[in-house]
């Protein structure tokens, strides 16, 4: 019998490349706005709105084996053009959407699940007009730290810090081929993300190849957080 995996978001960006990566081997069951570029694949789709929408447990199997939230957002400005309001709407859909839907998840999440979470590297390594998504995502770190200690050994908890990936979150950042190759360039490995290149790693902490990982951030940055060869 297939493992049941619960994703909120997929029909998209690093999302999708996970569906894509997983519905051969497990029972995916993906909750989104839309069904967008999952139409026709071998998935099971709830609508739901991260943000507004009431996460509905009873739409899911009663045994879950892995979860992944991607919702996420990129509010780069200077600080002094911040307002209030985008910390809080990045808060609310990056971390406080992901308390929700959890809290619903953990009592039917099976002994040696794993739960799946993204980051940013700009949390680990201050980055400029980075404050909003370095808070919301930091608190996502903090989270899940604290949730892997509490639910050790039953429940795997780890999240994925990227660098800048090509998806069409990150579109406005990559409009140009000369914007491309400027924040090409600033990665040691001199090149932009690719969605495989995340969803490789969650695809791995969801298996049992992962199966003695827990509480753990993991940069998958082109070596940006790390190195400096500037």
């Amino acid at each position: 019998m297939k493992k049941n995996i619960v994703m909120i978001g997929g029909s998209h960006g690093i999302g999708l490349q996970i569906v894509q990566e997983l519905m051969a081997d497990y029972e995916v069951y993906v909750a989104s706005r839309s069904l967008g570029a999952l139409e026709g694949l071998n998935v099971n789709h709830i609508t739901f709105d991260a943000v507004t929408g009431t996460f509905m447990t009873k739409e899911l199997p009663n045994e879950i084996d892995g979860f992944v939230y991607c919702p996420g957002s990129i509010n780069l400005k200077p600080f002094k053009m911040m307002s209030l309001d985008t910390f809080k709407e990045d808060m609310q859909l990056n971390f406080f959407s992901l308390l929700n839907v959890v809290k619903e998840i953990v009592p039917k999440m099976t002994k040696g699940g794993s739960m799946v979470f993204f980051s940013t590297v700009a949390v680990g390594t201050g980055m400029p007009f980075h404050t909003s998504i370095a808070a919301a995502k930091g608190a996502i770190e903090g989270f899940a730290r604290s949730l892997a200690a509490e639910y050790a050994p039953n429940m795997r908890v780890n999240v994925i810090a990227p660098s800048l990936v090509d998806t069409p979150l990150a579109g406005r950042l990559l409009s140009s081929e000369s914007k491309r190759e400027l924040l090409s360039q600033r990665h040691p490995l001199k090149r932009i993300g690719e969605p495989a290149d995340i969803a490789n790693l969650a695809v791995f902490l969801l298996s049992d190849k992962s199966s003695w990982m827990t509480g753990q951030v993991i940069k998958v940055d082109g070596g940006i957080g790390t190195l400096n060869i500037s």
